[in-house]
């Protein structure tokens, strides 16, 4: 037998495109490897320090052997505690530490595994479209439909979820939402939790919040959390992470807060597959929940500062740009006549041609087509540089057609 015919892999892994951000990263690191200095508003990736008091806890405990064992799955009772605290001085949200919380690792990680908890075949979920990629394909791995629902306009978006729970039998299982939503930046209020806490009991679904961009938020805007609504947490749970807030993407802590029910079913699940997070990321967790909301404020002025630097400079060479209201990144159409190559296309030209990394939107979803996703990681002369460099590389595209 052929190796061809030996390696056969499971129908799901059809439905599985190619990975965007993964062919967008190797191109870069292509690049970087024969010399050039690509300027990386690809990835969310933070590239500003964990806060120095977390990284000396974190040392500090890493030298004991006994946090050395494989820890308790489900996580740390005091950083579980500390979750709790943490809502309740920010949104004023009571969580029974031991049943309304849980640790991940990462965001990322909790939903893809509570999509296997919940949904399976002949089970659909409602995502908002553009979409995050686990948003989608974490509920296609469990073998569930998913119906996109446009997230804009905003005033369209409740009516959409109510004509498709009236149209589908049997109903939608679950709703998964995003507020500062990622990767468009549209942010909501209360009230709009308040009317989807409703529909979820009205037509008996699940919701899913991923609250991933909680305090990364800009113009005096602050974020509700989905569980502030009373009755939210008898309909669903929230994920938050520590990536953003304290910088610690590359730790993979996050937290998954809500309805006990589903907690303790995302536990179950999590006890067959991972050992939980390592004992020390998890006690330097407790120190950033406890000792560093300080730090947030000049981490949001940082990131408001570079929003404000790449919106204005796409608008001077002729964007059509709106600033967002929170997370790390700018939602912008591509101009006319470029928008007509497609997203991946242009994110290619402008690797080739201005050393600049962007994130197709087409990687979001078709939804999501002509429109680029630029992180906000580069400091404030990287991204006067890109801009610069795009508008270069246009300028080249320009000549190259008039010639033809």
């Amino acid at each position: 037998m052929s190796e061809e015919n030996l390696i056969r892999f499971a129908g799901r892994m059809d439905q599985l495109p190619p990975y965007l951000f993964g062919m967008i990263n190797n191109l870069k690191m292509e690049k970087r490897r024969r010399g050039d200095d690509v300027i990386d508003l690809g990835m969310g990736n933070p590239v500003d320090p964990t806060p120095e008091n977390v990284i000396e806890k974190l040392i500090e405990v890493a030298r004991d052997p006994k946090t050395h064992r494989y820890p308790v799955s489900s996580g740390m009772k005091n950083l579980k505690r500390e979750i709790s605290l943490y809502y309740k001085r920010l949104y004023d949200i009571d969580l029974d530490a031991e049943n309304e919380t849980l640790l991940t690792i990462g965001s990322k990680e909790g939903i893809s595994h509570l999509c296997l908890a919940l949904l399976g075949p002949g089970d659909s979920v409602l995502v908002p479209a553009p979409a995050f990629p686990i948003h989608i394909y974490a509920a296609v791995i469990a073998g569930a439909t998913v119906v996109k629902v446009p997230i804009s306009p905003p005033e369209s978006f409740l009516n959409r979820i109510v004509n498709i729970c009236e149209s589908f039998y049997p109903g939608p299982k679950v709703l998964m939402i995003n507020y500062p939503h990622n990767p468009t930046g549209t942010l909501c209020d209360v009230d709009l939790f308040k009317e989807i806490v409703a529909l979820a009991k009205r037509f008996k679904f699940m919701v899913i919040h991923d609250f991933a961009y909680s305090r990364i938020t800009f113009d005096g805007y602050k974020a509700p959390s989905f569980l502030e609504i009373p009755g939210a947490k008898d309909v669903g749970v929230e994920f938050g992470s520590f990536s953003k807030s304290y910088n610690m993407a590359g730790w993979r802590l996050g937290y998954c807060v809500g309805n006990p029910i589903i907690i303790a079913g995302l536990s179950k699940i999590k006890g067959y597959f991972d050992y939980g997070i390592f004992s020390a990321i998890q006690i330097a967790g407790i120190i950033a929940l406890r000792d560093c909301d300080d730090t947030i404020p000049d981490q949001v002025e940082l990131y408001q500062a570079r929003r404000d630097t790449l919106c204005s400079g796409l608008s001077r060479i002729g964007w059509d740009v709106e600033p967002p209201g929170a997370g790390m990144f700018a939602w912008v159409k591509i101009p006319e006549p470029y928008c007509q190559m497609g997203s991946m296309q242009f994110a290619i030209e402008m690797m080739n041609r201005a050393n600049v990394a962007v994130a197709p939107g087409v990687g979001f979803s078709e939804e999501g087509e002509g429109y680029l996703r630029l992180a906000l990681v580069e400091n404030e002369e990287r991204l006067r540089q890109a801009v610069r460099q795009m508008r270069k590389a246009m300028q080249e595209i320009d000549r190259e057609k008039d010639l033809k």
